[in-house]
């Protein structure tokens, strides 16, 4: 669906993820986000450090959030996670899935798995339809 690819792009053009290299694939309330563990990305005592936990897991459930909304950008309002096993190698790969719809709110879950297909971290988030347009102005296109 055109709507995922757009959603896809814009993605991409995040400056964020110039350092973190992130790749994003959108489906039907569903998103997929997948970021190679570097060195750089460690904490002191050679482990990924959480803050790459956490945007793997909001990416995943805020594109999957996105995926059902057509008109404007939705915001992270709240995100709850829960660290279950370190990973210092790899690639991190995080699945997002709505899980419920509110007239305010969208929820959707995350699990974040190591190389290995190991779960090595869940969130849930809630999120909120904003008042931003999705326009190419914010590379929607």
């Amino acid at each position: 669906m055109e709507h995922y690819r757009k959603l896809e792009r814009m993605y991409a053009a995040a400056p964020i993820n110039r350092y973190f290299k992130p790749t994003l694939t959108i489906g039907e309330g569903e998103a997929e986000v997948r970021i190679a563990v570097r060195e750089d990305l460690h904490h002191t005592v050679g482990a990924l450090h959480g803050a790459v936990y956490f945007k793997a897991m909001d990416d995943a459930a805020f594109f999957a959030a996105n995926s059902i909304v057509d008109d404007v950008f939705v915001l992270t309002a709240r995100f709850e996670i829960d660290f279950l096993r370190p990973v210092s190698e790899g690639e991190i790969r995080c699945e997002g899935r709505v899980s419920g719809e509110s007239d305010r709110r969208i929820e959707a879950e995350a699990i974040l798995y190591d190389a290995d297909g190991t779960v090595v971290g869940r969130g849930k988030g809630w999120f909120a339809r904003s008042e931003i347009r999705l326009t190419p102005a914010v590379h929607y296109a």
